[in-house]
């Protein structure tokens, strides 16, 4: 089944030719920033498996692993969408709250634990306190 999303304001869109091949939840500081809460739910797609339209526009970031990375957005509204990240150049990671239809969509992972918020309980899923990649 494939999935569709896109951002608020409808310019940039994308379909997935797979289901995610991983989700997680991103506790870095970041990540905190970019989606203006306490965590960012993300899912991964192999890069073949996603077709875009519309135009994204690309800030570089550093990440806490020392990294540069890609974040992609819609320059229209500023929805974040995707991030493209050197340790996995064949992946493309989507913000998951950018799917039209989030069902089934749970984090197998949380990573960047050391900078999670505090009053934030992440039951049993398993933690990393930091991501090397």
């Amino acid at each position: 089944m494939a999935r569709e999303g896109g951002c608020l304001c409808g310019a940039v869109r994308y379909t997935l030719a797979s289901e995610p091949a991983m989700s997680m939840a991103c506790h870095c500081t970041h990540c905190q920033k970019q989606s203006g809460t306490s965590f960012s739910l993300i899912v991964a797609v192999p890069e073949s498996d996603i077709e875009i339209t519309g135009e994204v526009q690309t800030y570089e970031d550093q990440g806490e692993s020392g990294n540069t990375l890609q974040r992609q957005f819609c320059g229209k509204c500023g929805s974040p969408l995707f991030t493209l990240v050197p340790s996995a150049p064949n992946m493309v990671f989507i913000k998951a709250g950018t799917l039209d239809d989030t069902s089934g969509i749970a984090p197998a992972v949380h990573i960047w634990t050391k900078s999670k918020q505090e009053w934030l309980d992440l039951g049993d899923a398993p933690q990393v306190e930091r991501n090397p990649g």
